[in-house]
């Protein structure tokens, strides 16, 4: 599984702990910045890790900003993406289990490094439960057909 991560200059020290926690848990990932915690716009990385999600590119993104609001709002605006903010346990589960989703958002305000670990790695190792809720993905899919038609 290839994951693509980014943070805002508020998520940057999260970003930097869970990236250590996905080396060591076997994940490989590509960083698409923020690369200090001088003032950045969420917009920029959130952009970059959503468009490579939505494209195949890579298989699920993680986003880290001070709520996780923002990330979430821009991730969501790209075709195939399926972004949900977790700042709990059960949120990050069952956005997997009915949602798959693939682009997951942290609030650094709001989780502790430790948390965030935990919310990513079973966020990660949760598969899609399919079944029902193939009739609901189904319906987001036409949704954006409509949306995203050219």
């Amino acid at each position: 599984m290839k994951i693509a991560i980014g943070s805002d200059h508020r998520g940057f020290t999260l970003k930097e702990d869970l990236k250590e926690y996905l080396k060591k848990l076997g994940f490989v990932y590509k960083d698409f910045g923020t690369f200090s915690e001088e003032s950045s716009d969420y917009p920029d990385s959130a952009a970059e890790v959503s468009i490579k999600v939505s494209q195949g590119q890579y298989d699920r993104g993680i986003l880290i900003c001070a709520s996780g609001s923002g990330m979430n709002i821009v991730a969501n605006k790209y075709q195939n993406i399926r972004a949900v903010v977790a700042n709990d346990v059960n949120l990050a589960i069952m956005s997997r289990a009915h949602n798959n989703s693939n682009i997951i958002t942290l609030g650094s305000k709001y989780v502790s490094s430790d948390v965030a670990k935990n919310i990513v790695e079973l966020w990660l190792t949760t598969d899609y439960e399919a079944g029902r809720h193939d009739i609901r993905l189904n319906k987001l899919r036409q949704i954006e057909n409509i949306n995203f038609a050219e």
